[in-house]
């Protein structure tokens, strides 16, 4: 599990492909530091595994999955990437619960500067994703926590401060960048248990019947 708060901007070293495989060395000094094979590093968001390291890199896989439902499959040598190793217990938690495990893509459709903030507008490559995005929600951007500003049915703004700008890969993010969207785990549980109906073939299909978790009942004993 992650927080969403960037420890390090690494650098895309190597990156190799074998049709939607990937193998991924990328130049860190900070969280290749004390580093384990087997440990759990988010890039852009994404939870990979280590397989590999030194004083000043690491490697991971990428399976097809990830390759598909992620924007790594864009990444090249020299590209910077966001980087967090998973939360230790009893450590502080600054950001929201991150899983590092992405939901789908979006696109930088347009930046603006606010003042002091940049404002960053993304729509989602799947509509579907808006029904876990709230205004004043939480929202994981390649990585990094943030919190919702706007929705609209395709996409959703987030303002950036100049301290998150400066010390993550967003800096570089332009309109028509692909960017990696994680929602809120507490949304998507939500939804589930709203939606879900057991087949009784042990096959865990959803069905639309009416469930017994409603939304009134949430509401009534203090959940929404």
């Amino acid at each position: 599990m992650f927080t969403g708060l960037v420890e390090e901007v690494g650098r895309m070293r190597n990156v190799y492909r074998q049709g939607e495989a990937m193998k991924l060395t990328i130049g860190a000094t900070l969280v290749a530091q004390g580093a384990a094979i087997g440990d759990s590093i988010a890039v852009n968001g994404v939870c990979l595994t280590v397989t590999s390291f030194d004083g000043a890199s690491f490697t991971a896989d990428v399976m097809p999955e990830t390759y598909r439902k992620s924007s790594l499959c864009t990444l090249k040598p020299g590209d910077p990437v966001n980087l967090e190793r998973a939360m230790m217990v009893g450590a502080r938690f600054g950001g929201h619960i991150v899983q590092g495990h992405v939901d789908g893509t979006g696109k930088v459709v347009a930046r603006r500067v606010d003042a002091n903030a940049v404002v960053f507008a993304i729509d989602a490559e799947d509509p579907e994703l808006m029904r876990y995005i709230i205004p004043k929600g939480s929202v994981t951007i390649d990585g990094i926590s943030l919190t919702v500003v706007a929705t609209s049915q395709s996409g959703f703004t987030v303002s950036i401060i100049p301290h998150t700008l400066a010390e993550t890969a967003l800096a570089v993010r332009q309109p028509g960048d692909m960017v990696n969207i994680e929602s809120d785990i507490i949304g998507k549980y939500v939804d589930h248990l709203l939606h879900y109906r057991g087949s009784g073939n042990g096959d865990g299909s959803r069905g639309l019947a009416k469930p017994s978790l409603t939304a009134d009942y949430l509401s009534q004993h203090g959940f929404m």
